[in-house]
């Protein structure tokens, strides 16, 4: 039998950023045993180059290419590939991010450049590309780049394709377990405690904050001492304006909701598109948590009126950013 062409990648611990990026300048054991030199990532946004520039990209995509052949690359014990996230996953998101959505980062002044936080935002547009948005928001925004990583339902996981994408550009499930686990290590973690209640609800509720749950992201917060950062987003909630739900077809998918817009499924796939409108993602002032004792994780009034702090500062963020914008599609 011939030898395999395409090796799988190393299994690394989960490591704290700072840990990474010292790595990134030492060597690491080839698959011999040999010392070899660690491989940063391929740089997402070069800066202006010459005329080789187009050369240059080229080889660098060819470099690409033979590590993950060879398997010269390491993903985290979530399954986290940092090299296929920062070459092939971003750059399209960006663009989005930047040309279509026009997605203005406001207060990106409070996430940290180190250490760990949790991300807690509200949740809408029927399709959750809202957490896309704010994970390339906080990636954008922090030097040393820095990723979310983000509490995803079970759902999200299960479905064939968009479950093993989900693993490798940095998801888990929501689970306090693995948010402890990250919080720790120093990771910026997003939860998004509306859940399904938030991007499935109609139109007619737009930017009225759902119920947020039992407050578990609290609880997390509480046990490793992290700082919970509130974060509002306006401009989702149009682009997929729900309008109905076909309740007998999401029950037969297994889908919480199955969404009637304008376009969709009126336009068939041209529906599917999302609109254009302008976006808006603040990042609120750091609640502190370090000042309570880790057991208040387990006292539910503690947890219930930390919950709420957080929950009321993203509705009257909301209030603000929605009486403040220019329109729907432009600013």
């Amino acid at each position: 039998m011939g030898e395999r062409l395409m090796q799988e990648a190393r299994v690394i611990p989960l490591r704290s950023p700072e840990q990474r990026r010292r790595s990134n300048r030492t060597a690491g054991p080839g698959r011999n045993g040999a010392a070899r030199p660690a491989v940063a990532p391929t740089p997402l946004r070069p800066a202006a180059q010459p005329a080789g520039g187009v050369q240059q990209r080229l080889a660098d995509a060819i470099g690409f290419l033979r590590k993950r052949l060879t398997g010269d690359y390491a993903v985290d014990e979530f399954g986290f590939d940092e090299q296929l996230t920062e070459n092939v996953i971003l750059p399209p998101l960006r663009l989005i991010y930047e040309k279509y959505f026009r997605v203005e980062a406001i207060g990106t002044g409070n996430l940290p450049s180190e250490g760990g936080a949790l991300i807690v935002s509200n949740h809408s547009g029927t399709v959750p590309l809202d957490s896309v948005m704010t994970g390339i928001a906080v990636h954008e925004n922090t030097s040393p780049n820095r990723y979310l990583r983000m509490l995803g339902a079970d759902l999200v996981f299960q479905v064939p394709v968009l479950g093993a994408l989900a693993r490798k550009t940095g998801q888990t499930l929501a689970c306090n377990a693995d948010a402890e686990r990250l919080l720790t290590a120093g990771e910026l973690v997003g939860v998004w405690p509306e859940g399904f209640k938030g991007i499935g609800k109609p139109f007619s509720d737009r930017y009225k904050l759902q119920r947020f749950g039992r407050g578990g992201f609290v609880s997390a917060a509480l046990r490793t001492g992290v700082p919970i950062i509130p974060v509002s987003v306006v401009g989702a909630e149009e682009i997929y304006p729900k309008i109905g739900d076909l309740k007998p077809l999401a029950r037969l998918l297994g889908f919480p909701y199955f969404p009637v817009t304008p376009t969709f499924p009126l336009l068939g796939p041209l529906g599917a598109i999302p609109l254009p409108s302008k976006w808006y993602i603040e990042f609120g002032e750091p609640i502190r948590t370090d000042r309570h004792d880790p057991a208040d994780a387990d006292d539910p009034m503690i947890v219930f009126n930390l919950s709420d702090q957080v929950r009321e500062t993203i509705q009257q963020t909301l209030y603000r950013l929605l009486a403040q914008r220019p329109g729907i599609f432009r600013g």
